[in-house]
């Protein structure tokens, strides 16, 4: 059986330039600088890359459970963190590649545990732009424009319950994850080897510890472009949280546009929840944000009262959600 924490959640974007693009060459100026959108048919969609939500991530966890982060070295046009997941907890769960020389043990590599999508806007719009002047010097102003949207964000992730804190050797890009100076340290600080499978194991706690830490910053998550003029708590305002037996994501298509709103669709989580209901490993945790799309109310709390094969769907605060989840973790990693 393996085991994934799989959740969704929605950004309140009300006024919002969160990731830039910069300059576009083909613009009548040289000082607009756009923000990040995709096309999809006609329709334009803003969005924040998963790249710049990933760096929100590991800020906040920095900073709100004092991750020991591991040092960046750049060489020319390269750069990579130190390699080394035992003693820093970025390493572990946000990955790495490093190329090392030969007889250090070549070119090491980590496929995250945690994955991202980018946030995008669940429905299509054209940004606004807005004008601005440099007017603090003496003589003529100096304009620009930038642009903002107003939409409601999406993005699914996923964090892989079984390769937390789990180090493997084999020859596989991916897999290569240590090299003979780390093999060395990880058997200094007594990690559990699995020599059959080419493997190093943390120490539960510490494997349980990263896990939920990464589930907790998530009412905490701040970042983005912009804030000194257009200031936008980025934690999310919605949320749900699950564990399942696989590695599909469930929750990607639960918000759509409708009337040129976003609205979360009620009979698609429904739906795949009895679809997939024998591989959920934990009840449904649904978060929302009093002030925000309380109009789901009465369908969350009529969505609690069913069962699916045995797991309900608990309707709470952000907060809250996060919090009686990560409860579950130690149970699904103790073997």
């Amino acid at each position: 059986m393996s085991k994934t924490v799989v959740g969704f959640m929605l950004v309140d974007a009300p006024h919002s330039a969160l990731n830039n693009a910069g300059a576009d060459a083909g613009d009548r100026t040289d000082n607009i600088v756009r923000v990040k959108s995709i096309r999809r048919g006609r329709k334009v969609y803003p969005y924040v890359s998963g790249q710049a939500l990933r760096y929100w991530w590991r800020e906040t966890l920095e900073k709100k459970y004092h991750w020991k982060m591991s040092p960046i070295e750049r060489q020319k046009k390269i750069a990579f963190t130190s390699a080394n997941p035992i003693e820093y907890d970025d390493d572990d769960v946000f990955g790495y590649m490093r190329a090392l020389k030969a007889k250090e043990g070549g070119t090491v590599t980590r496929i995250s545990p945690l994955k991202t999508s980018p946030l995008i806007s669940v429905i299509g719009q054209t940004p606004t732009q807005d004008f601005g002047v440099m007017a603090r010097h003496e003589g003529d102003p100096v304009p620009y424009e930038h642009e903002f949207y107003s939409t409601v964000l999406k993005g699914i992730f996923s964090l892989d319950l079984d390769s937390l804190g789990v180090f493997y050797a084999n020859e596989k890009t991916g897999y290569k994850n240590m090299y003979s100076k780390l093999e060395e340290e990880a058997e200094e600080k007594g990690l559990a080897k699995d020599k059959e499978n080419s493997k190093w194991v943390m120490s539960k706690d510490i494997r349980i510890k990263r896990a939920q830490e990464v589930i907790k910053a998530l009412p905490y998550l701040q970042g983005g472009a912009k804030l000194t003029s257009h200031l936008t708590d980025v934690s999310p305002k919605f949320v749900i949280l699950a564990a399942i037996d696989g590695g599909s994501h469930i929750f990607m298509n639960i918000a759509k546009e409708e009337d040129g709103e976003a609205i979360i669709d009620i009979e698609a989580i429904k739906e795949v929840l009895y679809d997939y209901s024998d591989c959920l490993l934990t009840d449904v945790y649904i978060g929302r944000r009093k002030g925000f799309m309380d109009n789901l109310e009465p369908d969350i709390t009529k969505l609690t009262e069913e069962k699916f094969e045995g797991k309900g769907v608990i309707s709470c605060s952000i907060k809250e959600a996060v919090d009686q989840f990560t409860n579950n973790i130690p149970e699904m990693m103790k073997s």
